[in-house]
């Protein structure tokens, strides 16, 4: 069970992961894995672990490049936003620079969404840093003095829970597993803005 989390987030002390929290990157992999590979019985639900070759039923091969078509420059470009990232982050933008701490190793095509999914944000009000490990997260935002952080990784908000940064686990099917260690966790970009920007803006 995740505890009431009623806390009022200061948005500059508040950091996000991109993949699976501000960009629907699941969107991309089933409508690869059903248009080009013709798996066309995989949902979203079936999605059950952040790690995908332990809840698929698919050859390493074929997943292992499933994967990074759905991460490449061509891919990347076409990702959906989650439903209200949009509008919360250029809202958000308004209060503070927005800051990304992403795994991916190279950056430069999903910096590109950013600016273009976020259009109406200036460019230098967004940082992200890419650390090309989820366990990596840690230490860089508490160099950046994050004290909240929005992944969709069960074992990232675990790492962080553990130390001086107050995961919240932004709900999605393969983070629904049981955890040892209590956290809170946000349904949707709507909850996150009910906890840091008052109600009236």
């Amino acid at each position: 069970m995740n505890p009431p989390f009623n806390e009022c987030i200061p948005p500059a002390r508040l950091a996000f992961d991109i993949d699976g929290v501000v960009a629907d990157t699941m969107a991309v992999f089933l409508r690869l894995a059903h248009d080009r590979y013709g798996l066309t019985h995989l949902t979203r639900e079936h999605l059950r672990s952040y790690n995908l070759h332990q809840c698929l039923d698919i050859d390493k091969e074929t997943l292992d490049e499933l994967i990074c078509l759905t991460l490449d420059d061509e891919h990347t470009r076409i990702i959906p936003p989650e439903p209200g990232a949009p509008e919360v982050l250029t809202e958000l933008a308004a209060y503070a620079p927005l800051r990304f701490v992403t795994a991916r190793i190279w950056p430069e095509s999903i910096i590109d969404w950013l600016h273009e999914t976020l259009y109406e944000v200036a460019p230098e009000r967004i940082q992200v840093i890419a650390t090309g490990d989820p366990n990596a997260k840690l230490s860089i935002l508490k160099e950046l003095g994050v004290l909240y952080f929005v992944d969709d990784r069960i074992e990232t908000c675990e790492l962080l829970a553990r130390d001086s940064v107050t995961p919240l686990l932004f709900d999605q099917p393969w983070n629904r597993v049981p955890s040892p260690i209590s956290f809170p966790r946000v349904e949707n970009w709507t909850h996150i803005r009910r906890l840091v920007l008052p109600p009236n803006g």
